[in-house]
């Protein structure tokens, strides 16, 4: 008898080495549905029947022959013999490995177990094998699914948890944060998948946002329980305080007082482009929206927030110079949720009574003009290219309700606003590229100059185009390469450079 695996977290299918079965009707899927996910054991004909039809539905007068009439169809799309009769019911002859709700239980009780033995990647790969089984809501051909359902969702979070600490513990923070933040949004109570989100943002070099995450989180606690953070967050923000601030950077030209909003402290210096500082500055201004122009790796976020960060050091904007990160964004209709998001506009959602109720009716770009109005602030949208349209329209419609706005964005290719005024942003020029060569081998690789080998890193920063990416991934590699090892290695760029960068776009 050839084997068939079934799926119950999703619509319920089964599937044989030839492909899919086609197993009938609602009620045939949910009779499958509650044999599946006993796999293997004996179900009652009274379990059934109240399952199979639900508390919503009044059985048929003779339910056992309508059952057994199920069972015939049931047995005739996949067997007889996967089928069986027992004494007073059914079973399905199946191991409980054949079934993808067993498989994810066990799969993910792997991954936990490697991650407590202190093996997240291992770890890692169990869960996301694991979590890759779902297919969508569980049990949903189940008339009556809520309680058995709901009890799988858990599992499936109690996985996306351990999941996520497994992507920290491998120093993965930057590539899991997208994803942990929008999963808190759904659950802002739950504070295990809080603690993880605030540990990715320190992690990641965002220890303010990661109090203010706390405080967001004990604030909701407070207003909707009436109850305290658990003693595992109250640890985790006394490490927050104890964590000594950020030293001042030694970058001469950055402002010595701090501008307000969500820029984050950069973790290495800035190197050249003053020129495209002063042009960026000039530019925002007289005029309210500016968009750097570049290949991906020309280093437009950086510069952006550089430039951004010294015109609002002389008070062009009392409101704040506020940064929308795009990259992670997919979905054009998230593009306003984002910015909202960055504005900090989303945590009305989360607190009071009542809040979500009164937030879910409104429109989004309503709510962010509303925060937006009466307020003189830069707003930073970065990396616009793969979302352009959706980046216009919400560009369009904040400069014309909102006049204290001004907006900076950076694209590689223009948004097509009337007003906008582009600046392209080309390659360093070659010994700009090899000052940034020569600073980020030595955070590399202590002692490094480039006239250990001139020759070797002026090819370096030719092949590379002058790009400010590239330079600073391959100065990584002199932790292992010498810098001759790298322009010769360079035909394979891509994995050259990528190879051990974890937190890459």
């Amino acid at each position: 008898m050839g084997g068939v695996r079934y799926c119950v977290l999703g619509s319920t299918q089964a599937h044989t080495a030839e492909g899919s079965v086609v197993v009938g009707g609602p009620r045939v899927r949910a009779l499958l549905t509650v044999l599946a996910v006993r796999a293997g054991r004996a179900v009652p004909v009274g379990v059934l029947v109240d399952e199979v039809w639900g508390a919503g539905a009044e059985p048929p007068a003779d339910a056992v022959a309508a059952l057994q009439a199920l069972v015939g169809r049931l047995r005739k799309a996949l067997g007889h013999e996967r089928v069986e009769s027992t004494d007073g019911g059914y079973r399905l002859a199946a191991e409980p490995d054949d079934v993808d709700a067993h498989r994810f239980t066990r799969l993910a009780a792997e991954g936990v177990r490697e991650l407590d033995a202190g093996r997240p990647g291992r770890a890692a790969a169990l869960l996301d094998e694991a979590l890759a089984l779902w297919k969508g809501p569980a049990l949903a051909d189940l008339p009556d699914r809520a309680a058995e359902a709901a009890r799988w969702e858990a599992r499936r979070l109690d996985a996306r948890r351990a999941g996520f600490a497994a992507g920290l513990a491998l120093g993965e923070a930057a590539a899991v944060l997208p994803e942990l933040a929008a999963l808190c949004a759904e659950h802002p109570l739950d504070e295990p998948l809080q603690a993880l989100r605030i540990r990715a943002l320190r992690d990641t070099g965002r220890p303010s946002e990661a109090l203010a995450a706390y405080e967001e989180v004990r604030r909701g606690l407070a207003d909707r329980l009436g109850a305290d953070p658990s003693p595992e967050l109250r640890a985790l923000h006394a490490e927050l305080l104890a964590e000594p601030a950020p030293g001042p950077t030694p970058a001469p030209t950055r402002p010595s007082a701090p501008v307000s909003g969500n820029l984050r402290a950069r973790l290495t210096s800035f190197v050249g482009r003053e020129d495209d500082i002063s042009a960026l500055q000039d530019a925002l201004a007289t005029e309210r929206l500016v968009t750097l122009l570049g290949p991906g790796g020309a280093g437009k976020t950086r510069l952006s927030q550089e430039a951004a960060e010294r015109a609002a050091a002389g008070g062009a904007w009392p409101d704040g110079v506020w940064l929308a990160e795009l990259a992670p964004v997919t979905d054009p209709e998230a593009v306003t949720e984002a910015v909202l998001g960055a504005l900090g506009a989303r945590e009305t959602v989360l607190f009071g009574a009542g809040a979500e109720e009164f937030r879910l009716g409104e429109d989004p770009l309503d709510r962010l003009v509303e925060q937006c109005a009466g307020r003189r602030l830069l707003l930073l949208l970065d990396n616009c290219e793969h979302l352009v349209a959706a980046a216009a329209e919400l560009t369009a419609l904040l400069l014309a309700r909102c006049p204290g706005v001004t907006v900076l964005a950076t694209s590689r290719e223009p948004l097509g606003v009337p007003g906008e005024v582009l600046r392209p942003l080309g390659p360093l020029p070659e010994e700009t590229a090899l000052r940034l060569f020569a600073e980020r081998g030595a955070a590399a690789r202590p002692g490094f100059t480039v006239d250990d080998d001139r020759a070797a890193a002026a090819e370096i920063v030719r092949r590379l185009d002058g790009l400010p990416l590239a330079i600073e991934l391959a100065a990584a590699r002199l932790r292992m390469l010498t810098p001759r090892q790298i322009a010769d290695r360079l035909d394979d760029r891509f994995r050259l450079l990528t190879s051990g960068a974890r937190t890459v776009l």
